[in-house]
């Protein structure tokens, strides 16, 4: 579904990520664990556009999306969940899920907000209420099913469980498997919980200071205890 192939990319002068491959097959759950700065987030942002590449290459179904605008990378099926949610907080929850589907049409966008509305429905009891006055764990969940009313082949996480508590953690990661399943939804997951993380995905990658590695099965990494304790901190 997605291969990305000796991908260099920096801010500046400073080089996040060095030469990094990583194939991500269809229909699968990944997730990319690693410390803060390890360029976790930096890799999300050149998959969808955010930010351009110094080298390498990046691909979706066997066809190169480096080098495209990120709305052209969005109609190709890749949705983007940011760090920090990012939703629009003087819009009302209809209206942000609304943004979600800016490139269809009308009655496709009504169908998925429907749609995603029934893995989060909390979000149709608030659908006139303000983004920003949301609390944390509504607001991740506005950021994740805006990214899904246009049913997305590809789906970016970053940090979907940053700030949100426990209880609504385990709601959101529940949901996520659900439309993994019923949707067949390929998702490639950044989080800092990497025991959340690798329940949830069959395949993980470790990241440290922009090169992998480590590459494993989930289930593998979370039985091996010297893995853990070298790359994961447990």
């Amino acid at each position: 579904m997605l291969e990305i192939s000796s991908l260099v990319a920096a801010y500046g002068e400073i080089v996040a990520l060095h030469g990094l491959d990583l194939k991500v097959e269809k229909n699968s759950i990944v997730a990319v664990l690693g410390s803060n700065g390890a360029g976790k987030t930096t890799l999300l942002r050149c998959i969808s556009g955010l930010l351009k590449l110094r080298r390498g290459k990046i691909q979706l179904e066997g066809r190169r999306i480096d080098g495209l605008e990120p709305e052209d990378i969005v109609a190709l099926g890749i949705s983007h969940v940011p760090e920090g949610r990012l939703i629009f907080p003087s819009l009302t929850v209809s209206e942000n899920l609304a943004m979600g589907g800016y490139l269809a049409k009308r009655s496709q966008v009504d169908s998925g907000i429907e749609r995603v509305c029934a893995y989060f429905p909390i979000l149709k009891e608030r659908m006139k209420q303000r983004g920003g006055t949301l609390s944390g764990g509504e607001q991740q969940m506005l950021s994740i099913a805006r990214a899904l009313v246009r049913t997305p082949k590809v789906l970016l996480l970053d940090e979907p469980s940053m700030g949100v508590a426990p209880r609504v953690k385990e709601q959101i990661f529940e949901q996520l498997l659900a439309i993994h399943h019923q949707e067949n939804t390929t998702m490639v997951l950044v989080e800092q919980d990497a025991d959340v993380a690798l329940r949830v995905a069959e395949q993980a990658f470790v990241l440290v200071t922009g090169r992998v590695v480590l590459g494993a099965r989930s289930k593998d990494m979370m039985a091996n205890d010297e893995l853990r304790r070298a790359y994961l901190g447990g």
